[in-house]
């Protein structure tokens, strides 16, 4: 199934194109045609998160049903959100959910063999003396044993760009559990890694790594000081 089949409304209907996410999902429940703004601008970088997490065959399909949901499910939203990018990343994460083995089989191919091009961008900035397949392949293997629920929060930062607070939204899970997993995930990442240099989890093809709010910066310092 191709991602743009998802919302079968022709684009040229579609408003919104300068209103912020709740008011286009609000306008939506008695003109569904706005809703093809919503899927215009965020289809991508949920398709680059699902396919870096489940590889390409699957994301398309992962995608479509997202979106199809969130269609489905756009009564619910909470509408003093402004920003839905957050709530898509959540129903996107659940769907991944159903393809954890597919997930873990890419990961453990990459612990074996070094060779994914998926998670090419977070390596590249490995030291030039270390084996990239060897580092890959570790970091790889890294993720495949991390618990679920820490591997979501982890990549949902890492990939997909989100705060700790966006994610506490796409997870539902209380802010200092989304804190706590990833304090933990990234730790395991890093006695896994050994030398190498785990910041480069944060790389994306043509993107520096997101620059953490204050707040942000803050928890991480705290974190390491009682680590």
């Amino acid at each position: 199934m191709r991602v743009d089949s998802a919302v079968s409304v022709p684009a040229e209907r579609a408003g919104g194109a300068s209103a912020d996410d709740a008011t286009v999902i609000a306008r939506s429940i008695d003109e569904p045609e706005w809703f093809a703004a919503l899927f215009r601008r965020h289809a991508a970088p949920i398709q680059r998160y699902v396919t870096r997490r489940i590889g390409l065959t699957a994301a398309e399909d992962v995608v479509a049903e997202t979106f199809l949901i969130a269609f489905r499910q756009r009564g619910e939203y909470q509408l003093d959100r402004h920003d839905a990018l957050p709530w898509l990343y959540g129903i996107a994460t659940n769907m991944i959910g159903r393809h954890r083995r597919t997930e873990l089989r890419q990961l453990r191919l990459l612990a074996r063999t070094g060779a994914d091009p998926v998670i090419e961008p977070f390596t590249e900035r490995v030291d030039a003396a270390v084996s990239a397949d060897a580092a890959k392949a570790r970091l790889g293997a890294a993720l495949a044993r991390l618990p679920a629920g820490h591997r979501d929060a982890l990549l949902l930062v890492a990939w997909g760009g989100l705060t700790y607070e966006q994610v506490a939204v796409a997870t539902g899970a209380p802010l200092g559990t989304v804190q706590s997993r990833v304090s933990r995930a990234r730790r395991k990442l890093r006695q896994a890694l050994g030398d190498l240099d785990p910041a480069a989890l944060g790389t994306g093809p043509g993107q520096q790594p997101r620059k953490p709010r204050r707040s942000e910066q803050a928890r991480s310092t705290e974190e390491t000081c009682h680590e």
